[in-house]
């Protein structure tokens, strides 16, 4: 049977979920609580289990108990019958991975049923990645209904993912690969497609002779204390801008697919990726701001966030805030930017994409101001449409913007799935569309990795920004330069 892209994923086939790093952090945060909700609401077949890898040396009761009072804590749980039920899915297995010892890759290999589908989850470092599946092809794993799920970030340069890919692609085949990025399992996120192409009144105004410009952010109050040994590697670029706001750009921008089928949407996504114009040498200092926080209003700055590792030299080069102008170079979007924004410890925590129309012709009311649209992906989805009205009153004319407003929350009764639920249900399913395929990775990469190299050679330090503040200066130069502001400041 056919099923859209589009469509919710049809019921998954019996299958063992297999978790590298099952008692880690996105296990217990994420992934558990994602089935759970996915169990009980029958999404999950009676026979599926989940089995965590690990080297904790954990039994099955352990493992349970451990599950029993960690994801309580992110769920509430208000049927005691559900909940035991889906702890009788959960077991663990202790395996070496690199090692000799090969006790536990044994035990796997028996506890696998060869009727089923295998979904390996590398919930683990992407140095993991390679390794990991070269031991589950030692042992014998791996068969025509295996699956593996990558988490970012996969790699942190090209080379490094071209690398990473080789790894696991010489164990897997690319329909077997699923990169995941949950951000893609947001309702908001599929609602910009539907939006698009189900509703025929934007698609006529969706270029650049209606649209000024387009503005992608992902805000977040908080640091990143006891996080420092990760962020020196990665910063914001890596850590947001190459996976999670590069997708909102490609979904934003994407040309209708020319077939109804599941890879027509990761080929137009590639399309827009590969359009992107390069920022290069000196325009990158053009083109691009990155910050850092420093301590305000009791909150300390990066260099000095508690329970972090000590600060180095390369500490102070970390950005945790950029902005970017970027361009796309094809006929829908010459000439309209697209301007990526993401920063840690902002006034307030969102992720929105602002579609910005350019104001009518020639107005014959004065104080009018161009529409935009804004969906949001948190703290609340939903849509608006900022439309000019009348407010009431029989003087002048006074015109003021107004939202139509959709809140999912409010519209649609019943719970929105977290992100994770979509995406694992897809898993299960084998629908592959919404993550991404190899050739989407890497065009991603070789876009980011020019501005890496040249902030990497460049003498200044990212520019300071008072924690709790809007970013530094440049970035509000940034848009200023063509007198144009981030939404807020309009607001």
């Amino acid at each position: 049977m056919f099923v859209s892209p589009l469509s919710p994923s049809p019921a998954a086939h019996t299958a063992d979920l297999v978790v590298f790093g099952g008692t880690g952090d996105l296990s217990m945060r994420k992934l558990l609580p994602a089935l759970y909700h996915s169990d009980r609401d029958g999404r999950l077949s009676p026979e599926t289990r989940v089995i965590a890898l690990s080297r904790g040396g954990l039994t099955d009761a352990d493992f349970r108990g451990k599950v029993d009072a960690q994801v309580r804590d992110v769920v509430p749980v208000d049927d005691h019958a559900m909940w035991q039920r889906f702890l009788g899915r959960l077991h663990h297995l202790t395996v070496d991975v690199g090692g000799q010892d090969r006790t536990g890759w044994d035990a796997l290999r028996a506890t696998l049923a060869e009727d089923r589908d295998r979904v390996f989850y590398l919930a683990s470092p992407p140095r993991t990645f390679g390794p990991f599946c070269r031991e589950v092809d030692r042992a014998g794993l791996v068969t025509p209904r295996s699956r593996v799920v990558l988490e970012k970030p996969l790699g942190h340069d090209l080379p490094s993912a071209q690398r990473i890919n080789d790894e696991v692609g010489a164990i897997f085949d690319e329909h077997q690969i699923f990169r995941i990025d949950h951000y893609l399992g947001k309702e908001t996120v599929q609602n910009l497609l539907v939006l698009r192409f189900a509703n025929a009144f934007l698609e006529p105004i969706w270029n650049s002779l209606w649209i000024d410009h387009v503005q992608i952010t992902a805000a977040e109050t908080v640091g990143t204390p006891g996080r420092r040994g990760y962020y020196d590697h990665a910063g914001a670029l890596r850590d947001m801008v190459q996976n999670h706001l590069l997708q909102l750009l490609t979904l934003t921008a994407m040309e209708p697919p020319a077939r109804n089928d599941r890879e027509a949407i990761r080929d137009e996504k590639v399309k827009v990726l590969q359009a992107l114009r390069p920022i290069t040498g000196g325009e990158v200092g053009r083109f691009t701001v990155r910050g850092q926080y420093t301590a305000a209003d009791g909150m300390a700055g990066y260099l000095e966030e508690p329970g972090s590792t000590p600060p180095t030299e390369s500490s102070e080069r970390v950005e945790t805030f950029t902005a970017i102008r970027a361009e796309i170079r094809n006929w829908r979007w010459a000439g309209v930017p697209f301007y990526l924004r993401t920063g840690k410890r902002l006034p307030n925590r969102r992720s929105e994409i602002v579609v910005q129309f350019k104001d009518v012709p020639h107005s014959i009311f004065p104080g009018g101001s161009p529409n935009r649209l804004v969906l949001r992906l948190q703290p609340e989805e939903g849509i608006e449409l900022h439309i000019m009205a009348k407010e009431p009153g029989a003087g002048e004319v006074s015109l003021k913007p107004v939202p139509l407003s959709l809140n999912f929350g409010e519209t649609f009764p019943a719970r929105v799935p977290e992100a994770y639920e979509r995406l694992l249900s897809d898993v299960l399913a084998g629908n592959p569309t919404l993550f991404m395929r190899r050739d989407e990775v890497e065009a991603a990469w070789r876009w980011i990795d020019p501005i890496l190299d040249a902030w990497r050679s460049s003498p200044e330090l990212p520019e300071p920004y008072p924690a709790g503040t809007t970013g530094p200066a440049g970035a509000h130069e940034l848009l200023g330069r063509s007198g144009r502001a981030w939404h807020e400041e309009e607001a």
